[in-house]
């Protein structure tokens, strides 16, 4: 996969093929995500949940992002995720890589973050669940972004526990969703309005 941006533009991530080949985010959505956060991920600190082959993180990285970990559940990935990763240290950032259940991690992460991003492979029942666990325990910091690509079938709710929806970007058949903590409805409004600005 190629890094869409930043420091590290033009460059590309290994992925596994056949049967066990991991589901890369969309290259077109990556771009275009990373556009909108390219003006605020300087120094800030990132989360990338169902990371597959490490891509998203890096992609933070290349964007400024100076404090990232990054989450795959699969183990047996873990060897192509080190050797991606390495890339990242050539702009001096070291990737912090957990190998475990998303789920076991949040219950277990004691970290905050500016920004969380969840890419759940799309047959995957339990994604309101894990926002609504990221929002109860505070693992965003005060003005932090939580995103999720998610199918346009399955449809998330403006509100999950105390975080609300303030952007939302269609790329053809998947979304993503930019949740940020609940705040007066006219704050809300005034995010929307920025974001879509």
């Amino acid at each position: 996969m190629r890094i869409t941006g930043g420091k590290l533009k033009g460059r590309f991530t290994e992925t596994p093929y056949g049967k066990m080949a991991i589901r890369p985010a969309m290259d077109k959505m990556r771009e275009s995500v990373f556009a909108i956060l390219d003006p605020v991920l300087e120094g800030k600190s990132f989360l990338d949940l169902f990371s597959g082959s490490g891509t998203i993180a890096l992609e933070a990285v290349s964007h400024g992002a100076t404090d990232v970990s990054l989450c795959e559940m699969d183990k047996s990935k873990a060897k192509i995720v080190f050797q991606n990763v390495k890339m990242a240290e050539e702009v001096g950032v070291r990737i912090k890589c957990h190998f475990m259940a998303v789920e076991l991690y949040l219950k277990r992460c004691k970290e905050k973050f500016d920004y969380i991003f969840m890419d759940p492979p799309f047959p995957y029942k339990f994604r309101k669940e894990l926002i609504e666990t990221a929002g109860t325990k505070m693992m965003l910091k005060e003005h932090g972004r939580l995103l999720i690509h998610y199918p346009e079938e399955d449809a998330l709710p403006d509100k999950i526990g105390n975080l609300v929806l303030v952007d939302k970007r269609v790329y053809g058949r998947s979304i993503v969703n930019f949740y940020a903590y609940e705040t007066k409805t006219e704050d809300v409004a005034q995010e929307q309005q920025k974001s879509q600005g």
